[in-house]
């Protein structure tokens, strides 16, 4: 064989083994950045699933301190409903014994003066046990309206404390 030959297949060699060389060196890359982008990928699905079972848990403490929230508001509204139906009934034993003291503010007698004013503060007894009986009313109305604001407003409070712990 020629030199020529000889040094043309020793630079083909060469050429060939820093072919392969340079192809392995590529290889080794694609095979580290496929592995460093998998557990690129698993850390992200991790993160994800913990991320999203981290949602599902504040979502369903929000649930329940909303849930125990409204349960409480109830309680609430019951026991304003029972303690304004006690007052009704204070109210109308009031309004009644009201009632009863101006039927009986009479003075029969033979004295017709006595018996004109005796008819006078009658109807006075009677006007103001009227204007008792609504002043009561109102009162009681007013009272309900109160309760019912004061409940809604800590409801509310406690639903926004229980949302942003």
């Amino acid at each position: 064989m020629s030199t020529w030959a000889l040094r043309s297949v020793a630079l083909l060699l060469v050429l060939a083994s820093y072919w392969s060389a340079y192809q392995h060196g590529r290889s080794v890359e694609r095979t580290d950045a496929a592995l460093s982008a998998s557990h690129r990928d698993t850390g992200d699905r991790l993160a994800e699933v913990l991320g999203e079972r981290g949602a599902r848990q504040e979502e369903q403490r929000r649930a329940e301190a909303q849930e125990e929230v409204r349960a409480h508001a109830k309680q609430e509204h019951q026991v304003a409903h029972a303690g304004a139906a006690g007052t009704d009934a204070a109210g109308q034993r009031l309004q009644h014994d009201a009632a009863k003291l101006a039927a009986t503010v009479s003075c029969p007698g033979p004295d017709t003066a006595a018996i004109a004013r005796a008819q006078a503060a009658a109807r006075a007894a009677m006007v103001l046990s009227d204007l008792l009986a609504r002043a009561d009313a109102r009162a009681g109305e007013l009272a309900k309206a109160y309760d019912r604001a004061r409940i809604a407003g800590l409801a509310c409070e406690a639903s926004y404390t229980a949302l942003v712990k």
